[in-house]
């Protein structure tokens, strides 16, 4: 009987740590993390390339090398989720990632403008950006 007690103090105990902790909630926020600090590194490469070719890339392949300016271009770390890039012209490019958390979003509000046709994975919103220095998200 003590046994029963002491295996079900236990069992409530444990519980409220998973509750107070919140392990999805905690893996949301790292991911999240991973996509603003992927956008923020591609973005310095986009610069860098910029910077050597007086224009940017016409195309972006995640996951893909792109020597010199990056070992290998950052792809989303969740599966069904994905980066996207578009450069309306030579002088200007939009870069966007799906945050999983809201409340994190960016301030370009619900869904980023200029994303027209991009997609960030099925039935997702894009609503995190990184754009060319002469615009914004």
């Amino acid at each position: 009987m003590e046994l029963l007690v002491v295996i079900a103090i236990i069992g409530i105990l444990a519980g409220g740590i998973v509750t107070v902790v919140d392990p999805l909630t905690r893996l949301q926020k790292a991911r999240d993390a991973q996509r603003k600090s992927d956008l923020r590194q591609i973005q310095r490469a986009l610069e860098i390339f910029h910077n050597d070719t007086n224009t940017y890339p016409s195309s972006l392949t995640f996951g893909a090398s792109w020597t010199p300016y990056m070992g290998q271009v950052p792809e989303d770390p969740s599966t069904g989720r994905n980066y996207a890039y578009s450069r309306p012209d030579t002088q200007t490019y939009y870069l966007y990632a799906s945050l999983e958390r809201g409340d994190d979003a960016q301030a370009c509000g619900g869904a980023c403008p200029n994303v027209g046709a991009l997609s960030c994975g099925a039935g997702l919103q894009c609503n995190y950006g990184a754009t060319s220095t002469n615009t914004s998200p």
